[in-house]
């Protein structure tokens, strides 16, 4: 079977965030896709996110929360997909790493290509927080959802960061 295809039926519910609409995909109770478009294809019927998961973003959104504790569920994704997503929930809020760190991370160093290839396959962006990853020369780099909207992302981190203090 190929590891792109989602296994599992699941359900969406959208979230009006200040960066446009954003879907929330759930496998059961764990989230497992955040896309800002709709989801295409039959496995996803219109649903309702856990509240907890909704009130978590609104704070994330108005600055006040930088972790989230709702459980996830990766339907795609190889082995070393997975494992650079792990390594990003090391990077905190507001601050920034590059694409040569998270290889690092994940033992292999010269892979940084291959990190930036499985960055643009995230299936739950901004949770799994690969807006964080920036390019070694201090430029943005490039973001499945559009640089523009990675660019707001870590302002509002960094500048939420500095309120928290």
């Amino acid at each position: 079977m190929n590891k792109g295809t989602i296994k599992s039926p699941a359900v969406y519910d959208i979230f009006d965030s200040p960066l446009g609409e954003v879907y929330l995909i759930f496998s059961g109770n764990l989230l497992s896709g955040i896309s800002f478009e709709k989801p295409a294809g039959t496995p996803f019927k219109k649903g309702a996110a856990p509240e907890s998961f909704i009130r978590e973003l609104d704070s994330y959104f108005k600055g006040t929360n930088i972790r989230f504790t709702q459980g996830l569920k990766f339907l795609i994704g190889t082995d070393f997909e997975k494992k650079v997503w792990a390594a990003l929930n090391e990077i905190p809020s507001g601050e920034t790493r590059t694409y040569k760190w998270v290889a690092e991370k994940v033992g292999s160093p010269l892979a940084v290509r291959a990190v930036g290839r499985a960055l643009s396959k995230n299936p739950i962006p901004i949770v799994v927080p690969c807006h964080r990853v920036i390019e070694s020369d201090g430029s943005i780099g490039g973001y499945s959802a559009g640089g523009n909207r990675k660019k707001r992302l870590l302002e509002m981190e960094y500048y939420s960061r500095l309120n928290v203090r």
